[in-house]
């Protein structure tokens, strides 16, 4: 009966981080009440998520960029809960420290409160420590839902790019006064309700600082300044993957190129008979070999005959 006792205990002590040091959501709303930058990157694979863990970074995203940058769509409308599924569960294989955020795509949630639910749901039944959605005011609604439903739900306002239609293109946003004021309200609205962290995408600084100073919540920039409580890049972005980055993205590595160059050099060896070397192949003990030799020939006599 002890053992019996003990053991949903340690597992629950493991799950939640006690042992282990998995940070969960109310860990980002401590960072910021620290002055701690919390520090966070999309991974959408398993090696992806274990060199971001191993760096060290808070919060690993699986986001529906992966529309673009994995899909190579021209935009991450595209994008299925089926394909977030997917991505969510090779990141989740590398077993990070970090939060897992998995990002909600175009039409999981807006469609009603219970659909909403039900999707998010899915995402935190597989492993994922939170969700993320896109929007203020317009789905309040269905994120009260989520988190009345014991969903953590991160808030994601300024450029939307599941909006980018409606909006005209991925534009900057905060330029005019009713634009900001409108970004305060999502921000204000996302609180009230319960979200554990905002991200603001491509917004002017001034106006990203002003959320951050007005929210008790993280707020967590992409493209919008250095005053928010904490940053987000895309993986491909930060390790010049995409040849093609955002201008707000810092690219602190020259990955295509680096890629590229290592497989031209192997193309080269193959032809040249360079690759494999003596190292990276196997060869059977020299007996063996001389008694499969005798046996081959006696076997090939036998074919020609027959």
């Amino acid at each position: 009966m002890i053992v019996k006792l003990i053991y949903p205990i340690t597992l629950i002590t493991s799950r939640f981080g006690i042992l282990k040091g998995k940070i969960l959501p109310h860990h980002f709303i401590k960072m910021k009440r620290e002055g701690i930058k919390i520090v966070m990157i999309t991974a959408y694979t398993y090696y992806q998520a274990l060199i971001a863990d191993a760096a060290g970074v808070d919060g690993i995203l699986v986001g529906d960029s992966l529309g673009m940058v994995i899909m190579g769509y021209q935009s991450t409308l595209p994008v299925t809960l089926p394909q977030i599924v997917h991505h969510l569960k090779a990141v989740l294989n590398a077993r990070p420290k970090a939060l897992v955020v998995a990002d909600m795509p175009f039409l999981s949630y807006e469609v009603s409160r219970d659909e909403a639910v039900r999707n998010a749901g899915k995402l935190i039944k597989l492993g994922a420590d939170a969700v993320k959605v896109e929007g203020g005011t317009e789905i309040i609604d269905k994120v009260e839902a989520m988190i009345k439903a014991g969903i953590p739900v991160m808030g994601h306002i300024g450029l939307n790019p599941q909006r980018y239609l409606q909006l005209g293109g991925y534009k900057l946003r905060g330029k005019t006064v009713d634009d900001a004021l409108k970004i305060i309200e999502d921000a204000k609205a996302l609180e009230e309700v319960g979200v554990f962290s905002i991200v603001i995408e491509f917004t002017v600084a001034e106006v990203a600082k002003k959320v951050t100073e007005i929210v008790k919540i993280p707020t967590i920039c992409i493209g919008s300044g250095p005053y928010c409580d904490g940053q987000v890049l895309v993986f491909h972005d930060l390790l010049g993957i995409n040849p093609n980055p955002p201008p707000f993205a810092k690219v602190y590595v020259n990955g295509f190129e680096l890629f590229k160059e290592a497989i031209k050099k192997y193309v080269s060896e193959v032809r040249q008979n360079v690759f494999p070397e003596e190292k990276h192949y196997y060869r059977m003990p020299k007996e063996e070999y001389n008694k499969f030799n005798a046996l081959l020939k006696e076997k090939l006599k036998r074919f020609k005959h027959s």
